[in-house]
């Protein structure tokens, strides 16, 4: 054997160069697929302007203490006084689709029905006090009122101005 390879190593030497170059082919010179991604720096990443703009949910309220371990799943009876006066004056009858105000949609109409508001007159009408009382209670949709400018378009759809509120928020 030794005398075989002693007569034929050049090519032996040769044969490993060429399975060398085989391999190194089939492992990185047949990809295909190149990767090349285009940076603009100048152009800052599209982010949802909601999620950066909406305060931490920790911010609204203390957390509620745990239920007792015998009461767990059970809601604590709360006596309710009859002279009590809402915040939110209430609509007239019917009140106005407040889903015709962009980021409303039908789940957050039903919670402001829920709260009393019913009408483009009462959203328009709010102040930062309110407005920070009602977002309290938008559970998941918190943040929603400011980031899409509510009461301003509330403002316009209550005057009736719809050229103004294309103008501002785009089409109805």
């Amino acid at each position: 054997m030794a005398e075989l390879v002693q007569e034929n190593w050049l090519f032996l030497v040769l044969a490993l160069l060429i399975g060398l170059f085989v391999a190194w082919w089939v492992f990185v010179a047949s990809r295909r697929t190149r990767v090349e991604i285009a940076r603009d720096d100048e152009a800052p990443a599209k982010r949802n302007q909601a999620l950066i703009n909406a305060p931490p949910a920790a911010a609204f309220g203390e957390v509620p203490p745990p239920a007792p371990e015998g009461m767990a799943g059970m809601a604590e009876a709360v006596q309710v006084s009859a002279d009590l006066v809402p915040l939110v004056p209430r609509a007239p009858e019917g009140g106005d689709d407040l889903t015709r105000i962009k980021g409303l949609g039908p789940k957050l109409a039903e919670q402001l029905h829920a709260l009393g508001v019913t009408s483009f007159a009462q959203i328009a009408a709010w102040d930062e006090a309110e407005i920070d009382r009602i977002d309290a209670r938008l559970g998941r949709f918190q943040g929603r009122i400011r980031c899409d400018d509510w009461p301003a378009q509330a403002r316009l759809l209550a005057a009736g101005d719809t050229a103004g509120y294309e103008a501002t928020f785009g089409r109805l």
